[in-house]
């Protein structure tokens, strides 16, 4: 298997961008149907088990569901917060028994991943996330049912880029792609999905290189899901056409009550996952506790309990009106409330999920209070109730274009895009100045990534082969090997740790010197590896090196071949050395520059005697410096090795008096340009 894989990943890694994605992407999507797929019929099952048969209790369900009004009233009062606790005891045990990274909200866990270490999830936090997740949300508990669907699909792109050797870029799109395809599946929404997996992971920039793969990945999430449950929106909304420009300023004032409530949402959820840290006693307990508090205000209202998703729909439905107004005023903060007592003390489940429930809430507000004075509202909440969703949710979680679309999905209410617009910039106004967000892994843009700001200060690693500078290790450890003959290995020769490989010398993780020693156990060394570790390819860039140093821990990295085998180590000091070649070799191309040299771009033509010859055999006159090669979307390092391809857009230092004889050669046999065009693409 491990051979297979390893093959699988050398062809994959050899593809460019747009095959290779094609077919990771419809991996991850598959993944993402199936998983969504299990996890909703686990949900439905846990739902019927805590709330019906041990509660009594159905909760309404949004017409995508199937629609009704459930129970309407509580049969055994009694039982509702003590099946609450009971689920919210179940699932603080098995989180922190085998994976306490599967507490709390997955999507975050995921988004933490992508600029950490893309390869680091682990399979069995998937697991228990599915569990743990049904059995907290299935209880009553307010959570979202796409935290656990981001984590499943996210999970699997992260083994992807463990078991395939993915590189570090890769391995972070592999993930992206997971997040949106996984909620883009479970709310059949494949375009806000789409979107989401590039808009997600940043506050104020956006992922475009998993924008194609999120396309892909969450079609396929959402056919496989689709087929299962059916094709059609999660809600049912009246149609809406919009005729009233007064009603942006309503829109508006909902985006001003979004934003306000989104800063409130974020501020109480993590202050009741700080507060719960300091409890005096076991992690396991904890989510019982905020279980049982939840389950206490859900006797005075029931719309806490569970994913809520059927109370939105009677407030689309216009069937709430029953509900006395200070209800409905209280109810969005009183579901804030219960999504911070039942995550934020160490249960599963999803924040998307409640917020856009809260931003129903908050929308359904406005309109009751708006409705008797401003004629200009009309008799149907929907459009107030959609927009709220857009609005609360777009704002705080930094993601306005992907909540905005997905919702849209979610409700059929495409029309409403426009005049949400209105309220979906003014809620993201106040949160973006509030510098707030309720996914608080998310980096403000791709300059904030560590590697970002170090290659920043070291420009031109990109032009250095990592098998240009990284060493020969010296100990790579047999999986057979025992503890503690490893670590006497390793202690000799005054290692931090060493890679290991199977009996045919495959890679298969690390161990690290400090942690071998606190090992009790005297296993084989196998027992101990991290697969997780991230490597690098021989035949990468340094800058690609650096990006996996970092997520490797910093301190030193594993080098491989195609097809994983270990050939080599790279440290910060090789990195440092790989620059100075770099900074060397930069500086002496240039020295043969003449005074006014002048900057020009010419594309290599399919006759030139450039094509298919590598730089320093081109026959270029010393007068001239090729200083970058873009070829297709890539920017290509120029070095001496590198061989030039009919299509290559050259930058180029030269002389004046050899831009005829440049240009001619390559260019090559290229038809004359038209008399509109010729020049334009002489001068940079």
């Amino acid at each position: 298997m491990r051979k297979a894989l390893s093959a699988v990943g050398s062809w994959i890694n050899s593809l460019s961008y747009l095959p290779k994605w094609l077919i990771l992407a419809s991996v991850i999507g598959v993944i993402a149907g199936c998983g969504a797929v299990v996890f909703y019929a686990a949900l439905t099952e846990a739902t019927h088990l805590f709330l019906g048969l041990l509660a009594g209790y159905s909760p309404p369900l949004p017409a995508g569901e199937g629609g009704g009004g459930g129970t309407g009233h509580y049969v055994r009062p009694w039982a509702i917060p003590l099946v609450v606790i009971l689920g919210g005891l179940l699932a603080g045990f098995i989180v922190f028994t085998w994976a306490p990274e599967a507490e709390g909200h997955g999507t975050d866990a995921a988004i933490d991943a992508v600029h950490k270490n893309p390869r680091g999830i682990r399979l069995r936090a998937v697991v228990v996330k599915i569990v743990a997740s049904a059995l907290t949300i299935g209880s009553g508990g307010s959570g979202g049912r796409e935290g656990p669907t981001a984590q499943i699909s996210a999970g699997f792109g992260s083994f992807l880029a463990r078991v395939l050797d993915l590189s570090p870029e890769d391995g972070r799109i592999a993930v992206s792609v997971g997040i949106g395809s996984g909620i883009g599946a479970i709310f059949s929404a494949p375009l806000g999905g789409a979107v989401l997996a590039a808009d997600i992971v940043y506050r104020d920039d956006f992922e475009f290189s998993a924008l194609l793969p999120g396309t892909c990945a969450s079609i396929i999430a959402y056919a496989i899901f689709g087929g299962v449950y059916g094709y059609h929106p999660l809600f049912a909304v009246p149609g809406y056409h919009f005729d009233h420009p007064i009603q942006l300023l309503w829109f508006a004032i909902i985006g001003l009550l979004a934003g306000g409530i989104g800063l409130l949402y974020s501020k109480v959820f993590y202050g009741v996952v700080a507060l719960s840290v300091r409890l005096p006693f076991t992690r396991k307990l904890r989510p019982a506790l905020g279980a049982a508090l939840v389950g206490l205000l859900a006797l005075w209202l029931p719309e806490v309990l569970g994913t809520g998703y059927g109370w939105v729909q009677q407030g689309l439905s216009n069937e709430l009106l029953h509900v006395p107004l200070y209800v409905i005023l209280v109810l969005p903060l009183a579901r804030i409330v219960a999504t911070a007592l039942s995550i934020g003390t160490g249960g599963s489940g999803g924040v998307f999920g409640p917020g856009m429930v809260i931003g129903a809430f908050a929308g359904l507000a406005v309109w009751r209070l708006l409705e008797p004075i401003a004629p200009d509202v009309g008799h149907n909440p929907a459009p107030f109730v959609v927009v709220g969703m857009m609005a609360m949710f777009g704002g705080i979680s930094r993601a306005p274009l992907a909540v905005m679309l997905m919702v849209a999905q979610m409700t059929g209410s495409i029309a409403l895009l426009g005049p949400a617009m209105a309220a979906v910039a003014v809620s993201w106004f106040i949160v973006e100045h509030a510098d707030d967000s309720i996914y608080r892994s998310q980096l403000r843009s791709k300059a904030d990534a560590a590697s970002s700001r170090i290659e920043a200060g070291m420009p031109s690693l990109s032009a250095v082969k990592v098998s240009g500078v990284m060493r020969k290790p010296q100990v790579v450890l047999d999986e057979q090997t025992s503890r503690a003959e490893a670590l006497d290995m390793l202690r000799e020769q005054d290692l931090p740790g060493a890679p290991v490989v199977d009996s045919r010398g495959s890679y298969l993780g690390t161990v690290e010197t400090q942690r071998l020693a606190e090992q009790a156990a005297d296993a084989r060394v196998g027992a101990f590896a991290d697969a997780t570790t991230a490597t690098v390819a021989s035949s990468a860039n340094l800058d690609v090196g650096l990006d996996a140093l970092l997520h490797a821990g910093g301190q030193w990295l594993t080098v491989t071949s195609g097809a994983r085998k270990v050939v080599g180590i790279l440290s910060v000091s090789d990195l440092v050395r790989g620059f100075q070649q770099a900074i060397g070799a930069s500086a002496r191309r240039f020295t043969s520059l003449r005074p006014y040299a002048v900057a020009i771009e010419e594309t290599v033509g399919s006759g030139s005697p450039l094509a298919g010859r590598p730089i320093r055999d081109s026959g270029l006159p010393p007068e001239c410096v090729i200083v970058s090669i873009q070829r297709g979307q890539e920017s290509i390092p120029a070095e001496g090795g590198t061989i030039l391809r009919d299509g290559d857009v050259l930058s180029i230092f030269a002389s004046p008096a050899r831009l005829e004889q440049i240009g001619g050669m390559v260019r090559g046999a290229s038809p004359p340009e038209p008399p509109e065009m010729q020049g334009k693409n002489q001068m940079v």
